[in-house]
């Protein structure tokens, strides 16, 4: 990694010119698959504008508000070897270190394709005990960050899903129990400080009780002061407690918090520096959710605006600005030297914690498989029947069917090692369906929309079978996407929650008894 001294902040305050410190505030976005152009021209605003630092996506294509675009992915096998290559690129046009940052909630994965991937949080949600899974998993993906040079996971979200239509966050969530995510999420970032990683909990103040997408329009929350005290805010003023580096605010409203208005939380001052700072006493940085998104930016077309809002609110870091130059002289002419000041401490020292952590010879990357295992062997849940029914069913003979192919299907697959049965999938010309089914199911995505990607002749088809034979039902994804079957009429339901290879075989072992069910649903259906 690049070797440019960072000052001391002693140094700092006194050698940093005032647009220098400025420029500090600022986190651009970075893309892994960029082209030369625009590489050179991020690097020009590096060296032009003095920004603090970066955050990383994989490409303008699938990052924040493109996210569900029609524009192609661009998909590069090498993309850990570009980033490591980009970041020692960018480090060595800084005048000062850059801060390094990416979301890797669940690993580098979320944003590198062919990198390690560990569950989703909501899968997390379902282990009972266990936090050993969660903090080697943390320590994990801190140790795979810091090989990449990244100094800063935007994670975990400790949002509480109490909306099950959430569009954003849902799977993200360890769920819909206060202590819960609490408890995940303490346990998470413990992990990564043992690593040294720098995280930051999101999104303030509680993005879980909505039903838009903040990437898309500004969603609004009308809970009293006091629920959200004791509900949606309980976790961020438990981790502030326990010393959080960083805090990162989303865009919603919230009028109980924010003086009654219709305002995002990202430019209220009421919520970032009365309840954040003054209330719940927080000294770390706060970090705006990517300013680029459309709950806030379509509101703000004047270049700049936003960026100056976001800053007088509170928010220290400035992520995903896209307004660089226009928000350097906005914040020049506007802010009061104190202020600045104590932006720009905050920032540095947050900077000094991290560069503390050397990687001198970058290793491999972690093998997730082992631990993988582990938390699909202890979250596998029964959400209906019990396992007297599933020996019942096993014994008497039963027939496979199937939303994907059986040749797709390693749980099957692997099944079929131990017991003879025939096989179907949904999209079979004709297939049996009448007795005793095996039924599993892929939801073709993650997130509720369209259904989790199940057609509406796949759902009457699946309904049917569920309320037509003796069913028992094995679910490899996102909980909530049981909620367009009719799952209560099966006779028994295991949620495995990922379709990883290791999920799927851990599938096996339990369906033959080799293993008890022992996770407990996060959410409520």
């Amino acid at each position: 990694m690049p070797m440019n001294r960072l000052l001391d902040y002693k140094e700092a305050t006194t050698e940093l010119s005032k647009k220098e410190k400025i420029g500090q505030l600022f986190m651009p976005a970075a893309f892994i698959n960029d082209t030369e152009e625009e590489i050179q021209t991020l690097e020009q605003l590096i060296v032009d504008n003095h920004v603090g630092g970066l955050c990383f996506f994989h490409s303008r294509a699938s990052a924040a508000t493109n996210f569900e675009g029609k524009e192609e992915v661009i998909h590069n096998a090498q993309s850990f070897q570009t980033l490591q290559n980009l970041v020692m690129r960018y480090q060595e046009k800084a005048k000062h270190r850059l801060l390094i940052a990416i979301d890797a909630e669940w690993g580098l994965a979320m944003r590198v394709e062919n990198t390690t991937q560990y569950p989703y949080a909501i899968t997390l949600g379902a282990l009972q005990g266990k936090s050993d899974l969660i903090f080697q998993m943390g320590k994990n993906i801190a140790h795979d960050c810091k090989q990449a040079g990244i100094h800063y996971n935007l994670a975990p979200v400790s949002d509480i899903n109490n909306n099950p239509d959430n569009p954003v966050i849902g799977y993200r969530s360890f769920g819909e129990d206060k202590i819960n995510v609490t408890e995940k999420s303490s346990t998470f970032i413990k992990g990564m400080q043992s690593e040294g990683l720098i995280c930051s909990t999101k999104h303030f103040p509680g993005h879980g009780d909505t039903a838009v997408d903040s990437h898309l329009g500004l969603p609004v929350i009308k809970k009293s002061r006091e629920e959200l005290l004791d509900n949606e805010l309980y976790p961020f003023k438990e981790l502030i407690k326990q010393g959080v580096d960083s805090v990162m605010i989303g865009h919603l409203s919230v009028p109980a918090l924010s003086s009654g208005q219709n305002i995002s939380s990202s430019i209220s001052k009421d919520i970032i520096n009365g309840l954040l700072r003054d209330e719940l006493g927080f000294k770390g940085v706060v970090i705006s959710d990517a300013l680029n998104m459309h709950a806030v930016s379509k509101n703000h077309p004047i270049k700049g605006e936003l960026e100056w809002l976001a800053f007088d609110a509170g928010n220290d870091i400035l992520c995903f600005a896209e307004n660089i130059v226009e928000g350097i002289e906005t914040i020049y002419k506007n802010a009061n030297d104190t202020q600045l000041e104590e932006a720009f401490e905050r920032i540095w020292k947050l900077k000094e914690k991290a560069f503390k952590v050397k990687v001198e010879i970058p290793e491999e990357l972690i093998n997730p498989d082992v631990l993988n295992e582990q938390i699909a062997r202890n979250c596998v849940t029964l959400c209906n029947g019990d396992k007297r029914e599933i020996v019942a069913f096993r014994e008497k003979g039963f027939l496979s069917i199937s939303n994907i192919q059986n040749a797709d299907n390693l749980f099957i697959k692997s099944l079929k090692e131990y017991l003879n049965f025939k096989c179907f999938s949904l999209s079979s010309d004709t297939f049996e369906s009448e007795g005793n089914i095996l039924l599993s199911l892929f939801p073709p995505q993650v997130k509720p929309n369209d259904n989790f990607g199940f057609t509406a002749s796949e759902i009457q088809m699946i309904n049917q079978l569920i309320n037509s034979n003796n069913v028992v039902l094995y679910h490899f994804g996102n909980p909530y996407a049981l909620r367009v079957f009719d799952y209560k009429n099966a006779s028994a339901v295991i949620l495995v929650y990922q379709e990883f290879e290791v999920f799927q075989k851990v599938a096996v072992d339990h369906f033959l008894g080799r293993i008890d069910a022992n996770g407990k649903l996060p959410v409520l259906l």
